[in-house]
């Protein structure tokens, strides 16, 4: 396929507003008028907009005209294409990822918005964009390539204690976990509490968030089910600096989970709005992009940012719940999103950079990447590649689905491996067992140009849902 002269910036500049006018004008150039030059194309594509009751029944422009008929209905405006052929995006650790999850972003490159991506190690497959999947687009939103859990994210606190503290004190903590934490998709905490997420006036914006401000209320500091856990364990710093504290051994306090009901019901909504206004071909259908230039778009990218402030909150409360109950004072803090959405820019184009389960990776950015609920996790700091729209992996990702796991390892077997490692599992299934995930040590040492490793979290005492 030849390289396409047009950018959406080209495009507005003549007037073009919306994503969709801009992908079709991009996609019907390319394929039909490659060999016009930039301006030629531009020309034909400013008298389409100003003219366009001429161009209605083109066999090739008409698609584009219909799309300033304000006289035509929704349905009957055409589907948009797809390109051709995949966009490149950088693979980081091909050898652990499915074919299914490359597949899944060969698609995603070839959305029209589509300019730049990548693949993390970790990479599996996922519902539109593979989990580990980083998808860079112009001026668009993709609610499926943020996904359901809108700011699911990690969270780290450190205190000023060490091991033999935490086996001192291992019922304690125990306990706390089970009367402080609250997990599963209707989970709610049964003590008052309070938090400023609460009070944030985006609430009152749009008729959904009204709905949704009661189910934050009740939800707040709550965790989910599947792979979403709270967990006791030791964090050995390689180099302190970059936290405020010496090399050496502390205990730490280690969260995953997202924006509960709230960040579910406002990806489920807003996906739905971007399938009516975005027709794509049925096996791209989970790509549905909203243009942040239209009044849905707006909406989304407020309800979305609200969400990855009410997961931030939730990991707020979860913190502050155990630590005040167990007299913690916490000394240092790392946290970071992966199923966001972000506007940055890369080589000075501004894009909007989805983490579907990957972790910001900036210069000199910190983040956690997990293990499994038995093998130890990892906390780095970033190098800000450019290959990989400065991402890293957000976990070792999944060898095997749910089902296949729950039928490799029996549950005696899985408490035999706990007790191997010392580990203190409260709810937990075998869905989560450590066979069901790829060996981190391999998915770190594939992306060993995207980080820096500073510090390790090894896992104790582990809460999560009972599934």
């Amino acid at each position: 396929m030849g390289k396409i002269k047009l950018k959406g910036k080209d495009l507005r500049k003549i007037k073009y507003s919306s994503n969709r006018s801009i992908a079709l004008a991009i996609d019907v150039m390319a394929k039909h008028y490659k060999h016009s030059s930039k301006e030629e194309q531009l020309a034909i594509l400013l008298d389409i907009k100003n003219n366009f009751q001429n161009y209605l029944d083109h066999d090739i422009l008409g698609a584009i005209a219909s799309e300033f008929d304000d006289t035509m209905s929704f349905k009957e405006r055409s589907e948009i294409e797809l390109l051709r052929e995949s966009g490149e995006f950088s693979v980081f650790g091909r050898p652990h990822i499915s074919s299914n999850a490359f597949q899944q972003m060969e698609m995603a490159m070839r959305l029209p918005v589509s300019r730049r991506g990548a693949l993390m190690p970790d990479a599996h497959q996922g519902y539109g964009l593979p989990i580990g999947g980083v998808l860079a687009t112009e001026n668009a939103v993709i609610p499926y390539g943020v996904g359901l859990d809108i700011g699911c994210r990690m969270s780290l606190t450190l205190y000023d204690a060490d091991e033999a503290y935490l086996k001192r004190h291992a019922y304690q903590f125990k306990m706390a976990l089970k009367e402080r934490t609250n997990f599963g998709t209707g989970g709610e905490i049964s003590f008052q509490q309070e938090h400023e997420i609460l009070d944030r006036p985006e609430f009152a914006l749009t008729d959904l968030l009204r709905q949704l401000h009661g189910k934050a209320v009740k939800q707040l500091g709550t965790s989910g089910s599947g792979n979403h856990f709270v967990e006791f364990g030791m964090v050995t710093l390689h180099e302190g600096d970059a936290l405020g504290l010496v090399p050496g051994t502390y205990l730490g306090l280690l969260a995953h989970s997202g924006s509960r009901g709230m960040g579910a019901s406002i990806a489920r909504h807003y996906t739905q709005v971007a399938r009516e206004q975005c027709l794509l071909p049925r096996q791209a259908q989970h790509f549905a992009w909203l243009d942040l230039d239209t009044e849905a778009g707006q909406e989304y990218w407020i309800s979305m940012n609200l969400a990855g402030d009410y997961a931030r909150a939730c990991h707020d409360q979860i913190h502050h719940n155990l630590a005040k109950h167990l007299g913690l004072k916490p000394i240092a803090k790392v946290e970071n999103h992966h199923n966001f959405a972000w506007k940055e820019t890369h080589e000075g184009e501004e894009l909007i950079v989805h983490r579907k389960g990957a972790t910001p990776a900036a210069q000199g950015e910190l983040g956690i990447i997990p293990g499994s609920m038995t093998a130890a996790g990892y906390i780095v700091r970033g190098k800000g590649d450019a290959c990989s729209l400065k991402s890293v992996s957000h976990g070792a990702g999944r060898k095997m689905s749910r089902s296949k796991a729950r039928a490799s390892i029996t549950g005696s077997e899985l408490k035999k491996i706990l007790s191997r490692e010392q580990i203190t599992l409260i709810g937990g299934g075998l869905d989560e067992a450590p066979i069901a995930y790829k060996d981190l040590t391999q998915v770190m040492a594939s992306q060993e140009q995207l980080v820096e490793v500073i510090g390790q979290f090894e896992p104790r005492i582990v809460r999560m849902d009972k599934n």
